[in-house]
Order: structure tokens, then C-alpha cells, then sequence
């Protein structure tokens, strides 16, 4: 047998060994499909909901974000990650469908209590902020 053809054999045996794991990251919204074997799974993550200002005062975790007039709170999830540091990531779960003009969005509140933070602690926003 030729190396380049026992080369090829060899990496065609090993490819399978080789493609156990995929690891993919993306704030962008993308549609994501993979496939092993014969399955195929298709995963579409939500984009992250763009701050126009995050503040920590008073014990709360302060955002505006953009409203049409409806936005409140209860509209996003807020999902706290321990890890090496504290990650903080807002969600908008129900789309605000109202047609006011708000043109400085909204301020929504989260208390560090809520969001289960201890005063002192080292946290991340993951969201994207608009700058002024």
C-alpha cells in the first residue's frame, strides 16, 4: 500500500476519535446546526438585548434599555453565572409590541437581593452597551 494512501486510511479511522466535542459561543443570533452521524440538531440562540446604560447604586443593579413603551422588568430574564467571576446577563423574553415614542428607553431595576449578589462582589455584564 502507498504511505499517501496508508496515510489517508489512518485519518479516516481517526477522524471519528477526533470529532467528539464542539464548543461554540455567540451573542449574535445565530443558527447553529450540528450534525453527528446521522442526527442532526438545530439550535437558534437568542441575540443578547443591547444596554443603553448599566449602574450598580443602592444595592440594585440598574439598565436602560429600549422600550416602545411597554417594557417592564418582568419582561426579561436575568440569569446570574458564579465562575472565576460573577456574570450577569439580561434577557428580553416578551418583546415590548407598543408603538409610544420613547427616545431614552427605560430604567429597569434589580435588587442585589433578587439577583442573589452580595455587596463587594466582582461582577460581569455579558450584554452589549451602546455607547452615548
Amino acid at each position: 500500500m502507498a504511505p499517501a494512501v496508508k496515510a489517508l486510511a489512518v485519518a479516516a479511522a481517526l477522524s471519528p476519535l477526533l470529532s467528539a466535542c464542539v464548543v461554540y459561543d455567540s451573542t449574535g443570533g445565530d443558527e447553529v446546526s450540528v450534525r453527528v452521524g446521522s442526527q442532526t440538531t438545530t439550535a437558534v440562540s437568542a441575540p443578547l438585548e443591547t444596554l443603553r446604560a448599566v449602574r450598580f447604586e443602592g444595592g440594585a443593579v440598574v439598565v436602560r434599555v429600549d422600550s416602545n413603551g411597554c417594557t417592564d422588568a418582568s419582561d426579561f430574564a436575568v440569569e446570574v453565572t458564579d465562575g472565576t467571576s460573577t456574570d450577569v446577563t439580561f434577557t428580553r423574553e416578551q418583546p415590548d409590541l407598543c408603538k409610544a415614542l420613547v427616545p431614552d428607553g427605560v430604567e429597569l431595576r434589580w435588587t442585589y437581593a433578587e439577583l442573589g449578589l452580595a455587596p463587594g462582589k466582582a461582577v460581569a455584564v455579558r450584554n452589549p452597551v451602546r455607547l452615548p
